[in-house]
């Protein structure tokens, strides 16, 4: 019998924040209870594919939610008014998804985790952001997390770039100079765009790119993106990071675009001609389990082709056929 849902977000918080890989198929499982008693999108979908509480006893027995419900539909579990709103960036002429957050405490709880897991404490960071700052996309949910993460590393110089692009030249100088340990986080085109302007020798600093050409480019392979990076600027390896709009939890990379999920998150596959047939590892179509999702949907089908490993990392090989291009999106092939 899986786990029985804490009654608090605090108690939540606290147990996947947590999480073991022992109880996460029961966190899971429990999640996918609450979720169908509580969320009527998600369980008119998991209706008609004939999935319900009664016949899912394992992790790949749990329906994954289309991305797209995110477009057409408010998918929330319970009633709430939002503490934000956060809203895909999208192309020009797209329907952009919209994912109701009821906490960001949760969303702040899930980032600062994931980031301090992987990279250790943000004040050890002076952190620049090629992206749209907090006042031009407040509902991005990657501007937001950026924001943060400058707050707290408490550099002098930590800021948001995209428009200052010769100041930014200078400051990467200037803080290399001093061996300052720094994060340059950007979305592809902007990084391309300045890599091409501004080539220079970083070895302190770690570039991380969150995907996204918004038609401003020609769209290249993550391969491509990261040899034209590594030519111009210096770099050994660069790091990437999958998260979208839907999703509450991001993974990350630090190099060969080899993507690892925080423990309260994990990547599946499903088969590309039979959504239902799900896999923990393998090449196909990924879904994600986010469990900070509790309060939308934890089990989302991506549009993202990709190749999972036996230990739950995982490539992603690009979008599938018809699949809308996304501000923040990871690139095609």
């Amino acid at each position: 019998m899986p786990a029985e849902l804490p009654k608090q977000a605090s108690e939540w918080n606290h147990k996947i924040f947590s999480i073991g890989e022992n109880n996460f198929a029961d966190c899971a499982l429990a999640a996918f209870a609450y979720q169908y008693a509580g969320n009527s999108i998600y369980a008119a979908f998991a209706k008609a594919v004939g999935r319900h509480p009664g016949n899912v006893h394992a992790v790949t027995d749990i329906p994954f939610l289309p991305i797209s419900f995110f477009k057409t539909h408010t998918v929330v579990t319970g009633n709430f008014s939002p503490e934000a709103v956060f809203e895909s960036s999208g192309t020009t002429g797209s329907i952009n998804s919209r994912h109701l957050v009821k906490s960001l405490n949760r969303y702040r709880n899930s980032f600062n985790h994931a980031f301090q897991r992987f990279y250790g404490s943000p004040a050890d960071y002076c952190i620049l952001a090629l992206l749209p700052s907090y006042l031009e996309r407040n509902n991005s949910s990657l501007v937001v997390m950026a924001a943060d993460l400058i707050a707290q590393s408490g550099h002098p110089q930590s800021g948001f770039y995209l428009n200052n692009r010769q100041e930014l030249a200078h400051m990467l100088q200037s803080l290399e100079a001093v061996e300052q340990k720094t994060l340059l986080l950007g979305v592809t085109f902007a990084l391309l765009d300045f890599a091409a302007d501004f080539p220079m020798k970083l070895n302190h600093t770690i570039i991380m790119e969150t995907g996204g050409m918004k038609g401003r480019r020609e769209e290249w392979t993550r391969a491509q993106v990261h040899d034209f990076l590594t030519a111009q600027l210096g770099p050994s390896a660069i790091h990437s990071e999958y998260g979208m709009t839907e999703l509450l939890s991001q993974a990350y990379s630090t190099g060969n675009g080899l993507f690892q999920c925080p423990p309260w998150m994990k990547v599946m596959v499903r088969a590309e001609d039979d959504p239902l047939s799900v896999m923990p590892s393998g090449r196909g179509i990924l879904n994600v389990i986010d469990l900070a999702n509790l309060d939308s949907c934890c089990f989302i089908a991506t549009e993202d082709a990709g190749d999972v490993e036996a230990g739950g990392k995982f490539y992603v090989i690009g979008r599938t056929d018809n699949s809308d291009l996304r501000g923040c999106s990871l690139m095609a092939l």
